[in-house]
């Protein structure tokens, strides 16, 4: 159990009992996610092909389309290159169309300079953005291979940081940043990757940073960041006369409780986007399995791709049982 030391002053809340009132369409939409139609669309098949290129120098077999298309299933079916080779055969085969197999080497060097699809952004007024941070390992000895024989190296690595529409699920921005980053140095560049005007920012305690606030309100200055101050956090030097979002929190969580805070704040649906980290590690694994970093880059642009498909397939509505 984390924070054993505090464990006798942690609240201690049963957890709530929800039920799915649309299992019979959200079962159908767990189900098409394995169909490999899904993910090998008639577009790619028409595409599939790479257009012919009009400046100097070698014309590419594959369209960055098909490259994306391999790329997906690998992550979908956690494939290795040459496993995935052998997918993208059979599917043409199975299909009956006279195409190329792009190779395992050709995968994995195009995975380096494709180029993605732009993902469409949520609509409906303002963005409500969750934010946090996972770490995702890097290819290396096993657990048992550790623990067996010991290793001379720690097993290293990589910070995935990404930003959630809480009003939608889909995951809007995402930056992959050596491990150590600080995760409120990311709240700028996740928000740079959003075209639409932002309502609010919502973190953990991490995010309780002067730097998080700055970077909201220079970009979206009607937005409101809801982040927890820490247990010892004073008011600012003008708070009495003009006070800041933060002198905010804390003076409402001195006068009714850090537990009302958020409830009256909405720091509660930040739950959404630990749920989303769940996701992402139960559907695409815990590791990265590429090892430069510009395919690992778009191995975390592919992921987003494929949970927000999943995503768009069908969601459950859960509500709460009294």
């Amino acid at each position: 159990m984390p924070h054993k030391a505090n464990a006798a002053r942690r609240h201690h809340i049963p957890r709530a009992k929800r039920t799915v009132t649309n299992w019979a369409e959200y079962d159908a939409a767990l189900r098409q996610r394995g169909s490999l139609t899904l993910w090998v669309t008639d577009k790619a098949i028409e595409q599939w092909k790479a257009a012919p290129r009009t400046t100097p120098g070698g014309q590419p077999h594959y369209s960055d389309l098909a490259i994306t298309t391999a790329l997906m299933l690998k992550a979908v079916f956690r494939l290795a290159l040459r496993q995935t080779e052998g997918l993208i055969g059979s599917v043409l085969q199975l299909l009956g169309v006279d195409l190329p197999v792009p190779d395992h080497s050709t995968i994995a060097r195009r995975a380096r300079t494709v180029t993605l699809l732009s993902a469409p952004r949520s609509s409906g007024g303002p963005l409500h953005l969750l934010v946090d941070s996972t770490g995702l390992k890097l290819c290396g000895p096993g657990e048992w291979l550790i623990e067996k024989h010991g290793t001379k190296r720690r097993r290293s690595w990589h910070a995935l940081h990404i930003g959630m529409d809480a009003s939608t699920g889909r995951i809007v921005a995402a930056t992959l940043t050596e491990r150590g980053v600080d995760d409120a140095s990311q709240v700028g560049p996740l928000l740079d990757q959003i075209t639409e005007p932002v309502a609010s920012v919502t973190g953990d305690g991490a995010y309780d940073r002067t730097r998080v606030y700055a970077a909201v309100q220079q970009r979206h200055p009607a937005a409101t960041v809801v982040a927890p101050p820490r247990v010892d956090a004073v008011l600012s030097a003008t708070a009495a006369i003009a006070p800041t979002q933060r002198d905010r929190h804390i003076q409402t969580i001195a006068e009714v409780g850090r537990m009302a805070w958020q409830r009256t704040s909405g720091y509660n649906r930040r739950a959404g986007v630990e749920s989303q980290m769940a996701r992402w590690k139960g559907a695409l694994g815990e590791a990265l399995r590429f090892h430069c970093d510009q395919a690992q880059a778009t191995e975390v642009a592919i992921g987003v791709i494929v949970l927000n498909r999943m995503l768009d397939l069908g969601r459950p509505n859960s509500v709460r049982v009294a």
